[in-house]
């Protein structure tokens, strides 16, 4: 578990290739438990409402950033589909809902267009 949600974060910046449910799911959830962490030690030391953005949930927040895009995409390749569909989320409900699909869905077996089936630890 540990090691699919540290595997975005080893391959940092990698936008190519693909990206299996697992390692997306779990690294989505480690940010999200990293997340709430943050925001709650922010509120306590800060003084500031529980769930706003403050020093150190927003430093997760931009060093998260890029891994979680690279995931996002890599899953995408994995499904056999362009990353450009992420731009889908920009449409509000709808978009993010038909992006989750996505993410859930499984993806495709053997090589695709993107390369490889997805690595795993």
């Amino acid at each position: 578990m540990l090691n699919y949600a540290m595997m975005p974060l080893k391959n940092y910046a990698g936008f190519s290739g693909r990206s299996g449910r697992a390692e997306f799911w779990w690294y989505t959830l480690a940010i999200f438990i990293v997340q709430i962490i943050a925001q709650s030690i922010d509120a306590m030391v800060m003084g500031g409402e529980p769930g706003s953005l403050g020093f150190i949930s927003g430093a997760i927040s931009l060093l998260t950033f890029i891994p979680g895009l690279a995931v996002g995409f890599r899953r995408l390749h994995d499904t056999d589909r362009s990353a450009w569909w992420l731009l889908i989320g920009l449409i509000p409900l709808v978009g993010i809902i038909i992006l989750i699909v996505f993410w859930a869905s499984a993806g495709t077996q053997g090589p695709n267009k993107f390369g490889a089936g997805p690595n795993t630890p």
